[in-house]
């Protein structure tokens, strides 16, 4: 029992800091920071495969805390906190919920996706947009490309996901 102890404590310590190193450059490395975001999820993701949905949670917070200290730029951790980080629980929930058809799954997925987004634009459209006025005829276009982006990334995850149960070691 002690050695799974260990091993939880080691794999999530380990988890942790590549997570903070992740979040780190996608605040600071212009032009691939939704790859950086998505590639932070995935640690969340290790840790529900390794552990329990319940040590996702428990890693999530934890990464989130950690990040609000270490990291200067708060307002670049708004997508992990709020979106990304989130999302692998909100996966495994979904996807183990029932068996339900694979349709109502991604419908599921996007209706949470839609959710952030309209949350997101509402709370933290402002600040990031500042002075800079979007013209109506571009928003469902907007719309539109963050639905066809958050199916390619739960895609990718999907993917990684399968990746990664099949390379893992064998206990």
């Amino acid at each position: 029992m002690g050695d799974f102890k260990t091993k939880k404590i080691a794999t999530g310590g380990v988890l942790l800091a590549l997570s903070i190193a992740t979040l780190f450059g996608a605040t600071i490395v212009p032009g691939i920071e939704l790859t950086l975001y998505a590639l932070s999820s995935v640690y969340v993701t290790v840790v529900i495969l390794e552990f329990t949905v319940n040590s996702g949670w428990l890693f999530y917070f934890a990464s989130v805390m950690l990040t609000f200290v270490l990291i200067p730029n708060k307002a670049g951790l708004i997508p992990y906190t709020l979106f990304f980080g989130i999302y692998a629980m909100i996966k495994y929930y979904i996807e183990n919920f029932r068996k339900i058809p694979k349709i109502f799954d991604i419908i599921l997925k996007l209706v949470f996706c839609n959710f952030v987004f309209v949350m997101g634009f509402l709370f933290f459209g402002e600040a990031f947009t500042g002075a800079i006025h979007i013209p109506d005829a571009a928003l469902p276009v907007i719309i539109l490309g963050a639905q066809v982006f958050f199916l390619a990334y739960d895609y990718i995850l999907t993917l990684m996901i399968g990746f990664y149960l099949k390379q893992r070691p064998k206990a």
